[in-house]
């Protein structure tokens, strides 16, 4: 009986690894991780500027609107919570930056103690969010930003800056100049947004 034996060579085996090595990195060259998740979280955003827009319009047809209780005319409101010092804002909120709130356990409060000064508590129906949504990084960099105007109660704006390429001035997005804002470094909604 001839018995022979069979497998792969050392040369087989490490064109085979070669090979794989080849196309992980074409793959992960071509998908970009880091600038999908970057897309996720803008996506994100605009979701969460949505939700806004959409809590702030129902807040003003429920209750009865004062001319402070969106917040200070003129004040830029943001979600990140700065120890040191004020950071910018997405719209050219002219007189004063506050963050809202001093600590990061009460930004995301909805009764006028968050980041965003609207008691949403006051809905008769109940508030239309849980808790006011923060920027998904959150730092000096990504940020969202909330701001009334000083003419009327009714207007109001929230901006997000955005990070990944596809969404960002740098790639030459739509979103941003198109959003009907003032600045096309920004994704700007509300009810005006010339703020």
């Amino acid at each position: 009986m001839n018995k022979s034996e069979k497998g792969f060579t050392l040369i087989e085996l490490l064109v085979v690894l070669a090979l794989v090595a080849i196309l992980s990195v074409v793959v992960i060259l071509t998908l970009n991780p880091a600038e999908l998740l970057k897309q996720a979280r803008d996506s994100n955003r605009t979701s969460d500027l949505s939700t806004l827009k959409s809590a702030i319009s129902l807040f003003m047809a429920d209750v009865n609107v004062t001319p402070t209780s969106l917040g200070a005319a003129g004040t830029c409101y943001y979600s990140y919570v700065a120890t040191t010092a004020t950071v910018g804002c997405g719209g050219a909120f002219p007189t004063s930056t506050t963050n809202g709130t001093t600590t990061y356990a009460g930004v995301r409060n909805i009764n006028g103690t968050g980041w965003i000064p609207v008691n949403f508590s006051a809905i008769s129906s109940g508030a239309p969010i849980g808790q006011l949504p923060v920027d998904p990084v959150n730092t000096s960099a990504f940020y969202y930003t909330y701001g009334v105007g000083t003419s009327s109660n009714q207007l109001f704006e929230i901006d997000a800056k955005m990070e990944s390429t596809k969404y960002s001035t740098t790639g030459g997005s739509e979103l941003l100049t198109s959003d009907g804002g003032n600045n096309n470094g920004w994704y700007e909604t509300g009810t005006t947004l010339s703020l």
